[in-house]
């Protein structure tokens, strides 16, 4: 279970956060539905790969209410299929309905375009790391991190904490590559690998010969990045390469090669489209299929 990545006490604390910035002070709507208890579908509308079933769970427990899935994360779920049931009081469900349904919509999109670079790439037979980026929603980024998980490729850093990456702003700051790496060797020692954003093979070179453990080629047109990558393996053949900058889904497979290890998107995290679901509150005699909406926000 991918799941079992994620800490407990900080999913309570992600919930607590959504619900707080959705309801801050009065429960308008609350008063208006009661306390009677009810049984929800949460209904499929598009199709796409199932994710972040845990941030739904995390939001409708501090609620005190009940979710049964029928579907997993990573299973792909089909338009007008019912994907879990939630149970508890009105109130409680409509608090709970936006904030969970935002996750579970946005993080199965991202798992969604991830599963479809899996694919690209397992039909390719290319054997390197595709990857996220850090170009993720401020507060969201669990979510979406996670997501890129499901989906099937690699999470890159997390954060500026879990990796060195030196950049342009870094080396200029510094000096030179070789000073930028010594100085972050230095404070964070062999528990991080260090990687290096490099314009040029010469730069490259220079990153490698300072101690850098990654090699970052970036925005090289496909032809000169094969090229490069391969003159840079042919000298430093333990450091690894990473391939970033304007890499789609359409163009992907063309940075792809021997000598690239990694190859990194940003546009897996901005740029994809959501998993639609809803969440319908049904009366006993109807189909909970088609059930008779109370509310939907």
């Amino acid at each position: 279970m991918l799941s079992h990545v994620l800490h407990p006490i900080r999913l309570r604390h992600m919930a607590e956060m959504w619900l707080d910035e959705d309801t801050p002070s009065f429960d308008y709507g609350g008063f208006v539905v009661g306390d009677k208890f009810e049984t929800a579908v949460l209904l499929c509308k598009s199709r796409g790969v199932l994710a972040g079933t845990a941030f739904f769970d995390a939001v409708f427990h501090l609620l005190d209410c009940k979710v049964e899935w029928m579907a997993l994360d990573g299973d792909i779920v089909e338009p007008v299929s019912k994907v879990a049931t939630v149970s508890g009081k009105v109130r409680n469900l409509l608090l709970g309905e936006r904030v969970a349904l935002n996750c579970l919509a946005r993080a199965s999109g991202i798992a969604t375009s991830a599963r479809r670079l899996q694919t690209v790439q397992l039909e390719k037979g290319w054997c390197g790391e595709l990857a996220g980026t850090r170009k993720t929603t401020p507060g969201f980024r669990m979510v979406e991190k996670y997501a890129l998980l499901v989906g099937g490729i690699s999470m890159h850093r997390n954060d500026l904490s879990s990796m060195v990456m030196l950049k342009d702003n870094h080396i200029w700051s510094a000096g030179s590559i070789t000073q930028a790496v010594k100085d972050a060797r230095q404070v964070c020692g062999f528990s991080c690998k260090i990687e290096v954003e490099c314009r040029s093979v010469l730069e490259a070179c220079e990153a490698a010969a300072a101690g850098a453990d990654v090699v970052m080629l970036d925005n090289f047109h496909p032809k000169t990045l094969h090229e490069a990558a391969a003159s840079i393996k042919s000298q430093f053949p333990s450091v690894l390469i990473e391939a970033s900058g304007g890499v789609t889904e359409q163009s992907v497979t063309e940075f792809m090669g021997c000598n690239v290890d990694v190859i990194s998107l940003g546009c897996v995290t901005q740029n994809y489209n959501v998993v639609n679901f809803s969440l319908k509150i049904c009366k006993p005699e109807h189909d909970p299929t088609n059930p008779t909406v109370t509310s939907t926000v």
